[in-house]
């Protein structure tokens, strides 16, 4: 399955862009619509767009309302609870694993591929149903 990588040095910075360009069409609702620098570049790719991050989900999603299409957002919400960047990221559900079974899911939420791919890709990455929610644990 394809998939186009990305690197974002700087969510706060699209939103503030995303919220100027609202502001803008607030006080001038005549002219045409300037779009977000996020909204342009997501315009020209396909598919669901997964964001995963060493910060709390809240930090990414900051942008949501500028991204054209499905969006889910990975984050650790917490801290303390890993020795290692690796166990940290596999603890909050944002590892390489985790990345590949959201974008599964989404694919499948959009009807692009079965349910059962997602389900199969769960057994291959020996990912627990039954996991406790990190952010309950």
């Amino acid at each position: 399955m394809a998939a186009d990588l990305w690197g974002v040095p700087g969510l706060t910075q699209l939103a503030r862009d995303g919220q100027a360009a609202e502001r803008e069409h607030l006080l001038n609702p005549e002219a045409p619509r300037r779009l977000p620098h996020v909204t342009r570049l997501l315009q020209q790719t396909r598919g669901p767009v997964i964001v995963a991050t060493d910060h709390v989900r809240a930090l990414a999603e900051q942008i949501r309302g500028f991204v054209p299409r499905r969006y889910v957002v990975l984050g650790t919400d917490g801290f303390g609870r890993s020795d290692t960047r690796a166990a940290l990221r596999h603890f909050f559900e944002v590892d390489r694993h985790w990345v590949a079974i959201a974008a599964l899911k989404a694919l499948a939420d959009d009807g692009v591929i079965p349910a059962s791919r997602v389900a199969e890709a769960i057994r291959k990455y020996g990912i627990d149903p039954a996991k406790p929610n990190p952010v309950l644990a």
